[in-house]
């Protein structure tokens, strides 16, 4: 297969920058369903949504990460593409007990009948922790 036309892409994050690199693919989760995004795609603007950003540097079998991405916002133009996000994290860099401790904490609140309880807020918190139990168990 030929390599595809590359862009470059850069994952911000208030910690660090998260990611730079020229790659071929982009597949990430917006608030409108998910998307792929390759070289010369229509300038766009998104929300994102909690979810797995992968990433296809190549189309070698080696050339494609994943990672945790809650929440952000995404600018594509036809030769670049920025994130920025809340919390990325690398599936390595996920601690796999808080993630669990924060889906059951999520789920409590979802069962509970308290009126003060955000259900948003944790429906929200319920679908971040999923996301990391997810990707660091498909790494194990």
């Amino acid at each position: 297969m030929a390599d595809l036309k590359k862009f470059h892409l850069e994952v911000i994050s208030p910690e660090r920058v998260f990611y730079t690199g020229d790659v071929e693919m982009v597949e990430l989760t917006t608030t409108e369903g998910d998307i792929g995004i390759y070289a010369d795609h229509i300038p766009l603007t998104s929300i994102v949504a909690p979810g797995v950003l992968t990433i296809t540097e190549s189309s070698g079998g080696d050339g494609l990460k994943e990672a945790a991405v809650l929440e952000g916002f995404l600018e594509i133009l036809p030769d670049k593409m920025t994130i920025l996000a809340q919390s990325c994290e690398w599936p390595e860099e996920i601690d796999m007990n808080r993630a669990i401790e924060a889906r059951a904490r999520a789920e409590r609140r979802l069962k509970s009948t308290d009126a003060n309880i955000n259900m948003a807020r944790a429906e929200l918190a319920l679908r971040k922790s999923l996301v990391r139990i997810h990707l660091a168990e498909s790494r194990k």
